[in-house]
């Protein structure tokens, strides 16, 4: 069990928190693989320049070939003159890849164990709100007492309160998120992490129930048996 910094009704105390499913050596080859994956599907990837062949203006070539001292320039158009294209020069593509499930979920854990790690995971009890209101003061005093204040997640236990977000709108660098929603990019771009009531609970019961899925489908393939080592079996027994 891990203790950490909990706010509850305005008073800071401590709480403690189940680190099992964090604990171990990681490989943060996989979180940065993640982080660049996440980092890459932001990408708007509008950037356009025009080539050689899009430049508005005529082809006629500028000086005759031999004669003039000038080298064998071409049209206005080329890419070594002022206002000529641009030699392989940016498109609009795609930048978004993705990467396993698995792979994804590991990195979630691995930046989950850092914060643990280095005391930054911290636990808001009880109503995050009163007054049945928005209110950014509020929410600013509760993350200054708690001493996660400017730049902040906030992860509910489902679906995020409409009064929260709408606190925490004109923050800087401060974001609510469910539980189900939140990613190894969300832990690693906020300095603070704040679970509200059973936020944790519902993130390590997450993982938990999708390493369990993989791991009982994992069991179900080998007592089916791949089929690469029937087809292997028939072959040596045809021989």
């Amino acid at each position: 069990m891990l203790e950490i910094k909990s706010l509850q009704k305005g008073k800071v105390g401590v709480a403690e928190l189940d680190d099992a499913l964090f604990a171990g050596r990681h490989n943060p080859v996989v979180l940065r693989e993640a982080v660049l994956m996440y980092e890459a599907n932001r990408r708007v990837g509008t950037a356009s320049t025009l080539t050689r062949s899009e430049v508005k203006g005529t082809t006629h070539k500028m000086f005759r070939q031999k004669g003039t001292g000038r080298g064998r320039r071409g049209d206005r158009k080329a890419p070594g003159l002022r206002g000529g294209g641009v030699a392989h020069g940016p498109k609009p593509r795609d930048y978004s890849y993705s990467m396993p499930r698995k792979a994804l979920r590991r990195a979630l854990v691995i930046a989950m164990a850092g914060k643990l790690r280095d005391g930054e995971v911290m636990r808001w009890e009880g109503e995050a709100l009163s007054g049945g209101k928005p209110s950014t003061r509020a929410v600013r005093a509760a993350l200054e007492v708690l001493g996660a204040a400017g730049n902040a997640l906030i992860v509910a236990p489902g679906a995020a309160d409409r009064d929260l977000v709408l606190s925490v709108r004109n923050l800087p660098r401060v974001r609510v998120l469910p539980a189900d929603e939140v990613t190894a990019y969300d832990i690693v771009a906020h300095r603070w992490v704040v679970f509200l009531d059973m936020g944790y609970e519902m993130l390590t019961a997450r993982l938990e129930t999708a390493s369990q899925k993989t791991a009982s489908q994992k069991t179900a393939s080998q007592k089916t048996g791949s089929p690469d080592a029937g087809a292997a079996v028939e072959q040596g027994s045809a021989s």
